[in-house]
């Protein structure tokens, strides 16, 4: 079998997004429209990914080229923007003669890798084929042309169409698969004598078609499928689309939205039977979510891992934390970076935790701050506690043993370390370590000074 080369066309302005971001650098899902094509083109196993760029490559290359999803891409710089053609021409001499092409659009993220798999399949059967769709409104796209028998015979952009063009409804994705060696003598002879004076690669059909080659055709699953970005109404709409496939792939799996509209996923999101997520979720980065796992409404999960049972309740943050079978967290709680909670671990509302471990089945329900922390099993601690990690400069750890009791309001100035079962004493300071087994307390003694009177305001002049 000829080996596959995929040429994504990423040159675009994309002027009617008004940014100085590039278009194929904005974001669906929470990941860049090009890295969702890249992505789809990865899987069909091709042997060398071909990525043309013009406006802001630079941005384009540095955002993607040194990730695992850019790893080997072959940047192509198209210095001149003068139609699609011309921009194929320029990955041509990177394609072996031998190889399929499949060209894609980087600004069209929603295309599925089976429905690519599909418009190849045909291509090596013919040696062209075409993936097209009916459009209830097809203003803006090529009109796909057929022979009395059905066959394909040319694609006519709008702007080049008679009125009777115009009213044809299927038409031209811009997605095609062709021999290479074919595509060359084809891209030789295109001409720009058109309305945009541009070199149109949809003008190979009709080379095609007198050469006397079948062209075959292929359809999407929808027209969401293969719809473009131009402009931020499109990328809202594209991203509502994409959401809504995210969502019925999650409940497939097992998980329960409670509705589905308004449950976001923006990475890669793993969920086990029996989850139940409410309204106004965001699922951010890599997320795995273990069975019976519960999220309230308007969470944010980012980078992080919560085990069965768990229960992240209303208005919390848990970003790059791993959350424990049966651990209960928030309302109004925040997961920092590193922290780790083992199973049945309580941390409430106000209490924010931050690389630091919390042992199984300790509890810090209020208004509390563990950072840079050992907390082992069994550690109450109470409302208002703060471990005073930081000095200006460093950073430094707090260690509280199993079965310790911190009472409220209390201050741990690291590095210091709280023995096992020992008890501190609410509204404490404590800067040296507290031995396991004691009451350990700081405090002033309370005086009462009789007669005292409260200052009066003096009343103005």
């Amino acid at each position: 079998m000829s080996p596959l080369h995929v040429v994504i066309l990423a040159a675009g302005q994309g002027k009617r997004m008004r940014s100085a971001l590039p278009k194929v650098l904005h974001r669906i899902g929470g990941r860049p429209l090009l890295e969702h094509v890249i992505s789809a083109a990865r899987a069909l196993g091709p042997e060398r990914v071909h990525v043309v760029y013009g406006h802001g490559g630079d941005q384009v290359r540095d955002a993607l080229g040194a990730t695992e999803i850019g790893r080997d891409v072959s940047w192509i710089e198209q210095a001149e923007r003068l139609g699609t053609g011309h921009a194929v021409a320029q990955a041509m001499p990177a394609v072996a003669d031998e190889a399929m092409v499949l060209v894609l659009f980087g600004d069209v993220p929603l295309v599925r890798t089976e429905t690519l798999a599909a418009v190849v399949e045909r291509a090596r059967e013919s040696g062209l084929a075409l993936l097209t769709v009916e459009l209830e409104d097809p203003t803006g796209y090529g009109r796909i042309l057929r022979a009395e028998d059905a066959t394909v015979r040319a694609i006519v952009e709008e702007r080049d169409a008679d009125a009777t063009t115009r009213a044809v409804r299927e038409i031209n994705t811009g997605i095609l698969a062709v021999d290479a060696t074919r595509l060359r003598g084809w891209l030789d002879r295109l001409d720009n004598r058109n309305a945009q004076g541009e070199f149109y690669l949809t003008d190979i059909i009709a080379m095609a078609v007198d050469a006397g080659v079948t062209v075959r055709t292929a359809a999407p699953t929808g027209p969401a499928e293969v719809l473009g970005v131009n402009d931020r109404s499109q990328l809202a709409e594209l991203e509502r689309h994409f959401q809504a496939g995210e969502a019925r792939r999650l409940m497939a799996a097992g998980a329960t939205l409670m509705d589905p509209a308004r449950v976001d996923v923006r990475g890669e999101v793993e969920v086990g039977q029996d989850v139940v997520i409410d309204v106004n979720v965001v699922l951010e980065g890599n997320v795995s979510i273990g069975d019976g796992v519960q999220i309230g409404p308007n969470v944010v999960v980012r980078d992080s891992r919560i085990d069965a049972g768990a229960c992240i309740l209303a208005n919390s943050l848990v970003e790059e934390a791993q959350v424990g079978a049966g651990c209960r967290v928030g309302p109004f709680a925040r997961l920092r970076p590193g922290a780790v909670l083992a199973a049945e671990v309580h941390i409430g509302n106000f209490v924010e935790v931050k690389n630091s471990n919390i042992g199984v089945g300790s509890k810090a329900n209020h208004l509390t701050y563990l950072g840079d922390s050992e907390v082992g099993a069994g550690v109450n601690v109470g409302a208002g506690t703060i471990t005073c990690n930081y000095d200006g400069a460093n950073k430094h750890r707090t260690v509280i043993g199993d079965g310790a009791f911190i009472g409220s309001g209390v201050e741990l100035v690291a590095p210091v370390t709280v023995g096992e079962g020992a008890t501190i004493g609410a509204g404490s300071t404590i800067g040296r370590d507290a031995p396991a087994g004691q009451l350990t307390l700081t405090r002033a003694p309370q005086v009462t000074r009789s007669g005292w009177q409260r200052p009066v305001k003096v009343p103005k002049k």
